[in-house]
């Protein structure tokens, strides 16, 4: 086993200055063989997780890559994000990679949530399409970004809005009052199953919709009246966002995932509780995130224009990826070089023992054929 050194890397951002108490509000840090300087380097970021200590950065640092687990300032600040704003944040940590590091092969890792993060980032630094949110002012950095040159997807959900719209419980008739649902829409109620009969999913679904969508209705005419009486924004709750059939059902969308089960544990439990994503927001947030009609956070769009070569990696056991949802990542990715494996594991990979060096061994594998 190589020897890794590791750096923090605290870096200005485009957007907001240095706190007071002195933490920069881009930072990471940078994982390498021990006495190297990688001309290889991955750059991983999530819209809130911390990937500063990403669990494939040792692992690919082992493998003689450098490694930038790198954080915006929405790090475990979710109901805050803002799509443009982050991106010009992971350009910081890019262009680190680039100009301080010397890097010379850029290589996106998008994991989990990353990979329509990274790969919106991706797609604006080829052809710039990201406007601001809800009249917010533009942002010049995100104009002068650098792109990558391979894409790596590891356990990706393809885009934080579809993602959002299949966990949102569609039982759900008052937003104000988590205990009033439609009973024969609610999936934890046996009378509707599992199993899960064709009609009911198809009614399920299309309840998922308008329920995202009567969201992203009030958000924006509230923000209008927030305007009107001079208040910029203001947080929202959104209940029982733990909810997609496929979390009980096992035959639908199958793969070697662990039945009635979801990353919160038991999904009734999880979708009655007051933990997960998109739980809150500000009105601006769920339009630039979770909103189905409003979110530029939709994968499909930015993949039509990654046209790098571009590993697709599932986790054979996930219980929140499933492999249509690898089907809408590989279909969309616009490269003529494209490669989509599933390995086994759950959605990190922390099961069966040595997934986590099965996927570091494939990853490498395959830059190197391309480098």
């Amino acid at each position: 086993m190589a020897s890794i050194e590791r750096q923090f890397v605290g870096l200005p951002s485009p957007v907001v200055g240095r706190a007071g108490a002195g933490g920069h509000p881009c930072q990471g840090i940078w994982h390498t063989p021990a006495g190297v300087s990688p001309r290889v380097g991955f750059i991983a970021t999530h819209y809130n997780v911390d990937f500063s200590e990403h669990y494939l950065a040792s692992y690919l640092a082992e493998r003689g890559f450098g490694f930038l687990g790198w954080n915006t300032r929405f790090r475990g600040n979710e109901r805050s994000f803002l799509l443009d704003h982050a991106v010009a944040e992971i350009g910081v940590g890019v262009r680190w990679m680039k100009d301080v590091a010397g890097v010379e092969t850029v290589v996106l890792l998008g994991n989990s949530g990353g990979g329509s993060l990274m790969g919106a980032y991706h797609s604006q630094a080829i052809e710039p399409n990201i406007t601001p949110t809800a009249g917010l002012s533009p942002l010049e950095a995100i104009h002068d970004l650098e792109p990558g040159d391979l894409y790596v997807f590891v356990s990706a959900h393809p885009g934080r809005p579809e993602i959002f719209a299949n966990w949102l419980d569609g039982s759900v008739i008052d937003e104000q009052d988590p205990t009033r649902r439609d009973p024969g829409l609610d999936i934890y109620n046996p009378e509707n199953g599992p199993p899960y009969g064709p009609e009911f999913v198809a009614r399920y679904r299309d309840a998922q919709a308008a329920r995202s969508n009567r969201i992203s209705a009030w958000a924006r005419s509230e923000l209008d009246r927030c305007h009107a009486a001079g208040i910029p924004d203001r947080l929202f709750v959104v209940h029982s966002v733990w909810a997609d059939p496929r979390f009980v059902d096992p035959t639908l969308d199958p793969n070697q995932r662990e039945p009635n089960h979801c990353y919160a544990g038991d999904p009734a439990r999880a979708n009655r509780g007051i933990y997960g994503v998109g739980l809150v927001n500000s009105l601006r947030t769920w339009l630039s995130m979770w909103s189905l009609e409003d979110s530029q956070c939709r994968g499909a769009p930015h993949l039509a224009r990654l046209r790098v070569p571009t590993l697709v990696i599932e986790a054979a056991g996930d219980t929140g990826v499933f492999p249509s949802d690898g089907d809408a990542i590989f279909d969309a990715v616009a490269a003529p070089d494209k490669t989509r494996v599933s390995l086994p594991g759950d959605h990190y990979f922390l099961q069966p023992e040595g997934a986590r060096t099965v996927v570091a061994d494939t990853i490498a594998q395959w830059v190197a054929d391309r480098t």
